[in-house]
C-alpha cells in the first residue's frame, strides 16, 4: 500500500463545482499497510523481506524504490492485473480536504494466488518469524493463510497476526493473534469483558491461537494465552506513553517488535510488554513512524527512574 500526500493552499471555489481548488506545494510518499509494518522491521534493524501484489503502475515502482531504500527485500512483490491499493490525501492547511482510494479488493484469482503463495514459501524458508498482515484486499484468502502458516510451523518460526474480518478465525496455530477491541467484538457478535479472566478461556480455544493480545488504546493492551484456565494468562499491560501526538501507525509498529522479538526467542508476554513500550514512544511522533531500539531503551529507563521515584 502506497500513501500520497499532496499539501497545497486553497484560495478560491472552483467554478465547474461548488468544491475548493488545491493548488499543490507540496508532494510526499509513504509506506503504508503491510509496508509500514515491513519499515518498522527494519528500523529496528532486522531483515525484511514483504510478500505481496502490486499492480505494473507507478505506485508499484514508487513502491518498489521506498521499500529497497530501506533494505527490504522485494522479490516478493507479485505483479497483478489491478492497480496498486494507493492513498491519495490532499490537505490544506492542515487539514484534510479529501481522500481518493485507487485499490481493487476483490479475492486475487486462483493464480495470482498460486504466485503469492510460491513468493511466500520461498520467504519462509530463510525467516526466523512470518507476519500475516490483513487490510482486506483480497491477498490473505484463506488458501494463502492456510499454507503460509503450514511452512511457519514446518519450520518451527513464530506467527504473528493482524487479522480483519473477512477471515478472522482462519488462523489457527498462531503464536499472536493480534485484534483491537472493536475488532474481536465485531468478529465474535459479542461484548469481551477482560475484567473476569474466567471467561476468557473459551475466548482462545474458539480462535485456536497461542495468545491474544488486545490493543486496548489509551489503556494499553492485554496478552491472553491458552494458559488462562490455569491462573495467570491473563496479563493486563498499562500503556507507557506520556505524551500521544498521533496514533497512526502504532499498531504496525506493536506488530514489528512483536514479530522480532519472539524471533529472538522472547516469551509471548516479554515480547507484547517491549512491543507496547514502543507504541508508547511511537504515539509521541507525529505520522506513522519507526521506534529504534535505543529509542525504546530510553523510554524504559526513563519510565523505570519515574517508578522507582
Amino acid at each position: 500500500m502506497l500513501d500520497v500526500y499532496l499539501k497545497g493552499d486553497v484560495t478560491r471555489i472552483s467554478p465547474e463545482a461548488p468544491v475548493p481548488v488545491v493548488r499543490v506545494r507540496d508532494r510526499r510518499f509513504a509506506l503504508g499497510g503491510a509496508a509500514n509494518v515491513a519499515q518498522n522491521v527494519a528500523g529496528i534493524g532486522a531483515g525484511v523481506e514483504l510478500v505481496a501484489s502490486v499492480g505494473t503502475d507507478q505506485s508499484a515502482a514508487q513502491l518498489k524504490e521506498m521499500l529497497a531504500a530501506i533494505g527490504s527485500d522485494t522479490r516478493g512483490l507479485v505483479p497483478v492485473n489491478r492497480p496498486t491499493t494507493t492513498k491519495t490525501r490532499i490537505v490544506a492547511r492542515s487539514q484534510q480536504v479529501v481522500r481518493v482510494d485507487e485499490e481493487v479488493d476483490d479475492d486475487h484469482s486462483p493464480h495470482e494466488v498460486e504466485q503469492l503463495l510460491a513468493a511466500a514459501e520461498r520467504a519462509v524458508e530463510s525467516a526466523d518469524a512470518l507476519v500475516l498482515e490483513d487490510y482486506n484486499k483480497g491477498v490473505l484468502v484463506p488458501l494463502v493463510i492456510e499454507r503460509a502458516m503450514h511452512a511457519a510451523r514446518a519450520k518451527g518460526i513464530p506467527v504473528v497476526v493482524d487479522p480483519k474480518y473477512r477471515n478472522f478465525f482462519a488462523y489457527h496455530g498462531a503464536t499472536i493473534f493480534k485484534p483491537n477491541m472493536r475488532e474481536l467484538e465485531d468478529a465474535l457478535g459479542a461484548s469481551v469483558d477482560i475484567e473476569h479472566p474466567a471467561t476468557l478461556p473459551a475466548l482462545v480455544q474458539r480462535l485456536g491461537v497461542e495468545a491474544v493480545l488486545l490493543t486496548l488504546s489509551e489503556k494499553g493492551m492485554a496478552l491472553i494465552d491458552k494458559n488462562v484456565a490455569d491462573g495467570g494468562g491473563a496479563h493486563r499491560i498499562p500503556t507507557t506513553a506520556r505524551e500521544v501526538y498521533d496514533v497512526v501507525g502504532a499498531g504496525d509498529t506493536v506488530t514489528a517488535w512483536l514479530a522480532v522479538m519472539l524471533a529472538a526467542g522472547a516469551t509471548p508476554l516479554e515480547a507484547s510488554v517491549i512491543a507496547n513500550f514502543a507504541a508508547g514512544v511511537e504515539v509521541g511522533k507525529l505520522g506513522a513512524a519507526t521506534v529504534s531500539p535505543v529509542e525504546l531503551l530510553d523510554a524504559y529507563d526513563d519510565h523505570a527512574s519515574s517508578a522507582a521515584k
